[in-house]
């Protein structure tokens, strides 16, 4: 994953200290079709939608619009936050140390062409039958299923 401008001059000051950060989580649905947008990251070979971090004073809509295009090269209309959620703490092989504010949003995708590998953060980026997913941790699944559920109200852990 490549690390945003802005992180790497916070850690210049801060070292590998925790740092608390914004991402987003985009479950985009192709229109029509009802396929789900997978990529699968190229540094952990995991199938999972969409994600990305948020920068400063970026709307969290408009970050997750942006990252489904830098990493699929689609154009997708955000619909409605679907959950708010902490993740766990994270320690990178570098030592950095991080926690992530998980906004997730569901996506309809508007450009109607074939998903691909945008930016090298993937090496795969498919259309998949709801039905018939690849292996997804457990937050991603829960989260594919709040986004497909109907369901308007975000949900908001406590």
């Amino acid at each position: 994953m490549a690390t945003p401008d802005f992180v790497l001059a916070l850690r210049e000051k801060v070292g590998h200290a925790p740092l608390w950060m914004s991402g987003v989580t985009a479950v985009v649905v192709e229109e029509g079709s009802g396929a789900l947008l997978l990529v699968r990251r190229a540094d952990t070979d995991a199938w999972t939608p969409v994600t990305g971090i948020i920068d400063p004073g970026e709307e969290p809509a408009v970050a997750g619009a942006r990252e489904v295009l830098e990493e699929a090269g689609i154009i997708a209309q955000a619909e409605r936050l679907v959950d708010v959620r902490t993740l766990p703490p994270i320690t990178y092989a570098n030592g950095d140390q991080v926690q992530f504010l998980d906004l997730c949003f569901l996506f309809t995708a508007r450009s109607g062409q074939a998903p691909y590998p945008a930016d090298g953060e993937n090496e795969e980026a498919i259309w998949a039958d709801p039905s018939d997913l690849p292996a997804l941790n457990d937050r991603f699944r829960e989260q594919i299923a709040l986004s497909l559920s109907g369901e308007q109200a975000a949900r908001f852990r406590q």
